[in-house]
């Protein structure tokens, strides 16, 4: 739902008769019979129900096909199925299973708020366009193109949106926000119009509300759902990007940039690409940087590969470093940047394009929340290649601990030992776990091979590329040689009062940064 992508949920649930209450994981609530636990999918799903007779199949299965087709409103729809209704039978009609179009459209804006974005972007000396999801949802990468080559106006890409553009266009300043390059993020600092296609604006997006300085700033939010097409208090251009920036790019006949600021964006998305070669190249030592084990991937995988990832450091670092070459090369699921989506996610992914090669980004903490999935991929056929990047712990917790001030607490994998609470800066940790992640990825039955600097990494991507089932490719790398942030803030407080100086310190810079967020009204 918060990635605003169809899915289809049926779970079971409890006796409509109740006669065997309470069955085996029924929930008993004293003040409410009718409730289970799948009502806690209630909030996450854009249509639930419960089905609790068998003719109620049909206007149920009816309802979720609207929400799911309908591309403003979609998300998860849950429908329930207690396990008695399952079994009983019913005499529907006919006309139930016959064959279903359901056919979704591309509206276009009121003319009037057209009008209305046209006269503020022909007005605008620095526009600056933020491509999100909806421009790959909506098949609007070409209209995207055309638009931004005419005009001259610049693209920043959200997480979802990456790939909107190719990463060599002229036009194209990558990733924008809190996970930005510095490229997007100083045209998003001075300009004066912002055009977001498709996108939610969140707060990585936005560098919660520090990304657009310029006093002048404003908005025109192209979206097929209003609730997003109003944020920001912008113009609102409610109907498909597709058919939106077509007709943008007709009404905007004759209306460029000024030269100036074109060649300033190419010179910027040039030395943002230089900048991507030198982390793709740190030659760290005696572990490799993540960036590097990125690069690596990247350079060794073909266009049309994808690749797949979801929490940590990790997608924080590929929004900024991977050099996207096709619109659906890139699927890194940031809504909820929920752990454990890797592999999962990748086996779907696999499953919807078997003939692209799908690489699946993780970190150990994300491994360890959810690697199962890698028997399901070895049982039905569908080969991953899992690049395992170990930083021997929760790397991207323990940088987010530091940056206020906490130290990395508890975010190694070491015993715990009396007086230790697993601070980066103890002069006596506790010794480190004898976790073996790539022996457990072996006994999944993955064919895995271990590699302990880029040069062996570069054979195993060749070696894979020969197996027939699941690959694990198991590289250790140094947990504090992150890439930097790039002219970006993202709002995590600070306790405003404590004992340590490092979190004093903390606050301070928190508090400066805080001056700059906006209230874009």
């Amino acid at each position: 739902t918060i990635n605003r992508l169809p899915v289809l949920l049926l779970p079971g649930d409890v006796f409509a008769s109740r006669g065997p209450d309470p069955v085996l994981q029924q929930l008993e609530t004293p003040h409410d019979g009718t409730l289970s636990v799948n009502d806690c999918f209630r909030p996450v799903s854009r249509y639930w129900d419960r089905v609790a007779r068998p003719e109620q199949v049909i206007p149920a299965a009816l309802a979720a096909m609207r929400v799911l087709t309908d591309q403003a409103e979609t998300g998860a729809v849950t429908l329930a199925f207690p396990q008695d209704v399952q079994t009983e039978a019913f005499d529907y009609p006919e006309e139930f299973f016959e064959r279903r179009v359901w056919h979704v459209g591309r509206p276009v804006p009121d003319a009037g708020a057209m009008e209305r974005a046209v006269a503020t972007i022909r007005a605008s000396r620095r526009p600056m366009i933020v491509a999100g999801g909806g421009v790959i949802y909506s098949q609007a990468t070409e209209a995207l193109r055309r638009l931004c080559e005419r005009t001259g106006i610049p693209v920043g890409e959200t997480q979802a949106g990456k790939g909107s553009l190719p990463y060599d266009h002229p036009c194209a300043l990558g990733a924008v926000g809190a996970t930005g390059t510095f490229a997007a993020n100083r045209a998003a600092r001075e300009a004066d119009l912002v055009i977001g296609v498709g996108t939610r604006w969140s707060d990585f997006t936005t560098a919660s509300k520090t990304a657009f300085q310029n006093p002048e700033a404003r908005f025109v939010n192209i979206n097929i759902a209003d609730f997003d097409a109003n944020k920001h208090s912008g113009v609102a251009l409610v109907g498909d990007a597709r058919s939106t920036l077509q007709a943008l790019d007709d009404a905007l006949a004759g209306y460029e940039v000024e030269r100036d600021y074109r060649a300033q964006n190419a010179r910027e998305s040039r030395e943002w690409d230089a900048e991507v070669g030198r982390l793709y190249a740190l030659d760290h030592g005696p572990l490799p940087a993540q960036s590097e084990v990125i690069g690596a991937v990247n350079s060794f995988s073909e266009p049309e590969d994808i690749v797949v990832c979801a929490a940590g450091s990790m997608p924080g670092d590929l929004h900024k470093l991977w050099r996207t070459r096709d619109p659906k090369g890139y699927h890194v699921e940031y809504g909820y940047s929920c752990m454990g989506y890797e592999i999962s996610g990748g086996l779907g992914v696999k499953m919807a394009a078997p003939e692209r090669e799908v690489y699946v980004m993780c970190g150990d903490g994300s491994y360890l929340m959810m690697n199962s999935e890698i028997v399901t991929s070895i049982q039905e056929g569908r080969k991953l290649t899992i690049v395992l990047v170990d930083n021997s712990g929760f790397s991207s917790i323990g940088a987010l601990s530091r940056s206020v001030g906490s130290d990395g607490f508890g975010t190694h994998y070491r015993y715990r030992k009396e007086g230790s609470i697993g601070l980066d800066s103890e002069e006596a940790p506790g010794e480190v776990l004898p976790v073996d992640l790539a022996k457990g990825a072996e006994s999944l039955g993955a064919h895995v091979i271990r590699t302990k600097n880029i040069t062996e990494l570069n054979k195993a991507l060749a070696a894979a590329k020969d197996v027939n089932r699941t690959v694990v490719i198991y590289i250790p790398v140094d947990r504090y040689e992150g890439v930097p942030d790039y002219d970006s803030f993202w709002d995590v407080p600070v306790s405003e009062v404590s004992g340590m100086e490092s979190v004093t310190a903390a606050r301070k810079e928190y508090a400066q940064n805080k001056k700059e967020e906006r209230r874009y009204l």
